[in-house]
């Protein structure tokens, strides 16, 4: 059986899926852009303060559902320019040191045209 996780500490969805979902010992996260869940806006212009929102966003969304960004299994990380992968890389890397496995890709366009989205499967 599944639990839909749910925290206004990260952004609500923009759609009709929950933010995540826990299921077999697993969390399944949304992938999450840089919204402040404050404000309900994307405030960053940069794909480093992007990068920042979204990585605290996962976070909020992976402590509601008690695990961590330490218990990433498995990251799905899309960028609108892959010209932006160094400087997402060095950002990412001070969130995610357990090293999960990671797939990243270039995508011709992100939800409410940001820089990048993130989503994410950990231990629950």
């Amino acid at each position: 059986m599944s639990e839909k996780v749910y925290t206004k500490n990260a952004p609500d969805a923009i759609g009709p899926y929950s933010q995540a979902v826990k299921v077999g010992g697993l969390v399944f996260t949304s992938g999450q852009i840089a919204i402040n869940p404050a404000s309900g806006a994307v405030e960053a212009t940069t794909i480093e303060t992007q990068t920042e929102q979204v990585c605290k966003n996962l976070s909020a969304v992976l402590e509601e559902a008690g695990s961590s960004l330490d218990k990433a299994v498995k990251t799905v990380c899309f960028l609108a320019d892959m010209g932006d992968f160094a400087a997402f890389n060095e950002v990412y890397g001070k969130y995610f040191t357990s090293k999960p496995a990671r797939s990243c890709v270039a995508v011709k366009t992100l939800p409410k045209n940001v820089l990048v989205e993130v989503d994410v499967v950990a231990e629950a």
